[in-house]
């Protein structure tokens, strides 16, 4: 399939309620390069997702798998940095505060306007975050 097609349905796929897409490059029978599409959805949104990707892709076949998930409690706090009010996520473990992270669209605004590498900005606001939060 070209890979023109998933710069097409990522976007439709993740507008019907898939939460995660990623390819893996694998080996096909006959030793063939191929992209495996991995979409990782509520089970109530399966019938939807897989509806789309048989129209829209060249696949005859979906092989399912149910996952378990754990993730980080989450907060966020509007931290004011040096470029002014940027939302911050903070991830907690058990009650104890283990990461943050400037918000990317706020960070990528600020970079655009003070025409800065954008890597440079996320890590100046984080930095001044986790003097205030650590």
């Amino acid at each position: 399939m070209s890979g023109e097609i998933y710069s097409y349905l990522f976007p439709k796929l993740l507008s019907k309620g898939a939460k995660d897409i990623y390819l893996s490059n694998i080996m096909m029978k006959k030793n063939r390069p191929a992209q495996k599409l991995s979409v990782l959805c509520e089970q109530s949104k399966r019938k939807e997702i897989e509806k789309i990707i048989y129209r829209e892709t060249t696949t005859l076949g979906i092989r399912r798998k149910k996952v378990e998930r754990s993730c980080l409690k989450r907060k966020f706090y509007d931290f004011n940095s040096t470029f002014g009010k940027v939302k911050i996520k903070a991830a907690y473990y058990e009650g104890e505060l283990l990461k943050i992270a400037p918000e990317y669209e706020e960070c990528r605004k600020i970079a655009e306007k003070e025409a800065k590498p954008l890597k440079d900005i996320m890590e100046l606001i984080k930095s001044e975050a986790a003097a205030e939060l650590f």
